[in-house]
């Protein structure tokens, strides 16, 4: 039980913190409103390095089921805890979306645009192209996923130093805002199912004024997108790493 609640919390965090700064950037009339997708690129990875650091002892800090299925494929989670990462995992980003529309309250009706509310739950895509869009999403969560094994691997750990609690979680944030702003710009980089779809239910469920729907028609992309990317990431890693020598 001590996994589900720390996906849960970390997941919650990640959430509350990831698509709060998105509403902060979106929303009309807030401090930060405009300002931009360096910040929110900035936002949202410092959000995934607090709450890496808040559970990582405790569950590993997966926070994502693309992470999860792709660690469960190469062997390195048993596939039993799986269901329990993935319902921890969507539940707590549907309470961390309701915590951002709690904090926001005030907001969603001074913003007239439906879609920009929308955008401040779950993702869409620059320019809506089903192929380009899964493919973006594939790419961008194959590099999170090749990188968390690559980068927090033995071998780029000081021995015995705790580096590996201790500046880890902060590495995994730096990727994270490395592939929002290198690749994010394209779909808004969700790579990580739980973090669309559990806001995009929160965004179906919650007393917005003025919504729009929540555009369930390109919510299985930043599903599907994720998992592939998340298998292939790691599978690559597992194949290529052992050739150069790790």
């Amino acid at each position: 039980m001590s996994i589900f609640i720390a996906e849960l919390v970390g997941t919650m965090i990640l959430i509350l913190l990831g698509n709060g700064v998105v509403a902060n950037v979106v929303l009309t009339g807030t401090k930060a409103n405009g300002s931009g997708w360096m910040v929110i690129t900035t936002g949202w990875g410092l959000a995934v390095a607090m709450a890496v650091y808040m559970v990582n002892p405790i569950s590993g800090a997966h926070l994502n089921p693309a992470v999860t299925i792709g660690l469960a494929v190469i062997g390195k989670l048993p596939i039993s805890l799986v269901p329990i990462y993935l319902l921890a995992q969507l539940s707590g980003a549907f309470l961390g979306a309701t915590m951002v529309w709690l904090t926001y309250l005030p907001h969603w009706a001074g913003t007239t645009d439906g879609p920009t509310k929308r955008a401040a739950f779950c993702t869409d895509p620059a320019i809506r192209h089903t192929g380009c869009n899964l493919v973006a999403e594939a790419v961008g969560t194959f590099v999170l996923m090749l990188g968390v094994l690559a980068i927090l691997s033995p071998e780029n750990l000081v021995a015995n130093s705790g580096f590996d609690k201790g500046f880890a979680p902060f590495l995994v944030g730096v990727l994270v805002w490395s592939i929002g702003l290198s690749l994010g710009g394209l779909t808004g980089y969700a790579i990580n199912p739980a973090r669309d779809l559990g806001p995009r239910l929160a965004h179906a469920l919650l007393p917005i004024p003025g919504k729009t729907n929540s555009d369930w028609a390109y919510a299985w992309i930043p599903i599907v997108g994720p998992i592939i990317g998340g298998i292939g990431g790691a599978l690559f890693y597992q194949v290529v790493w052992p050739l150069m020598g790790h």
